[in-house]
């Protein structure tokens, strides 16, 4: 039997439907990668909210970047929309496309809506273990008709300059911020991480934060607070090093392919850990307060040597 892929014409509109995360959007790059690789005509649109869009930036393999809007995706008019999402409102998208084929995860909700139902990434993979979410979304390219083989590492451009620091060199970037007090490891451990790194390794630190977010623990460090995802990208493409909270800066980072350092707390490693990157994941029973600052200096000082 001919696979989705086979059996789409030549230069068909695939909409890719992913929202909410940023996270979740980096690590939809590697499905696309495949995507092109096996399809290079195809023409791939993201249906993605304004706030993630930056991640598909300058993507190669993305040729157009959708709102999660009904009329914008119903007038894009694609032949496949792939829904990566699942919940309620990804759902009315994949319906407004009218695209013939509708595809998404047979263990979604509103099931019927879909044409195209894709198996478990475990069953694809044929593997008998969790897996990670990148292998998740690049699960579905393999079931749709990409050659099964290496799931590459998310990929990121970065076209602006990034913000000036105090002064040039070697700089590690640190997260301390995440989206749940579980996650976030104590900030006084941060700072003292940071003095560790500037004083033994002659990195200079540079926290980052949302918008929203203070910074002012970490005033005696450059911080960066509220900037665009744009600046943020330019700013860890440069990066000798991340050291940060498991959230989606980290992801970016491991994008970026630079060694990252990650702490976890109440999120599973397996599922979510850099993916494709020199990298380090620390966790402790207790939770993410008791992992120690000489274990993340230890594991910051392995990733850099292996570099």
């Amino acid at each position: 039997m001919s696979t989705v892929f086979e059996r789409l014409a030549p230069e068909a509109r695939v909409a890719v439907i992913r929202l909410r995360s940023l996270g979740d959007s980096v690590l939809t790059t590697p499905a696309l990668s495949l995507l092109k690789q096996a399809r290079p005509d195809l023409r791939i649109g993201v249906v993605v909210e304004d706030a993630f869009a930056p991640v598909f930036a300058g993507n190669p393999d993305v040729d157009c970047i959708l709102r999660p809007n009904a009329s914008e995706i119903s007038r894009w008019r694609p032949h496949l929309a792939l829904n990566f999402h699942g919940g309620a409102t990804s759902v009315r998208l994949t319906l407004a496309s009218r695209a013939s084929f509708r595809a998404g995860f047979s263990h979604f909700r509103f099931r019927p809506i879909y044409n195209i139902r894709i198996p478990r990434a475990q069953q694809i993979l044929q593997v008998d273990r969790k897996v990670h979410t990148a292998e998740h979304m690049a699960s579905a390219m393999f079931f749709l008709g990409a050659p099964v083989g290496e799931i590459p590492r998310a990929r990121l451009f970065a076209k602006l300059a990034a913000r000036p620091r105090p002064r040039p060199g070697p700089y590690v970037v640190l997260h301390p911020m995440a989206s749940a007090p579980q996650k976030i490891w104590p900030h006084s451990n941060f700072l003292a991480i940071a003095d560790h790194l500037e004083n033994h390794l002659g990195l200079e630190p540079v926290f980052i934060a949302g918008r929203g977010e203070s910074l002012a623990a970490f005033n005696r460090y450059t911080s960066i607070e509220g900037a665009s995802l744009e600046e943020i990208k330019s700013l860890l493409a440069g990066a000798a090093l991340f050291i940060g909270n498991d959230s989606g800066p980290a992801h970016m980072a491991a994008a970026f392919g630079i060694p990252v350092v990650v702490m976890f707390g109440s999120s599973d490693p397996d599922i979510w850990r850099p993916w494709q990157t020199d990298s380090s994941v620390l966790t402790n029973p207790a939770g993410i307060q008791s992992i120690r600052v000489a274990e993340v200096a230890e594991a910051a000082g392995k990733v850099l040597v292996s570099q």
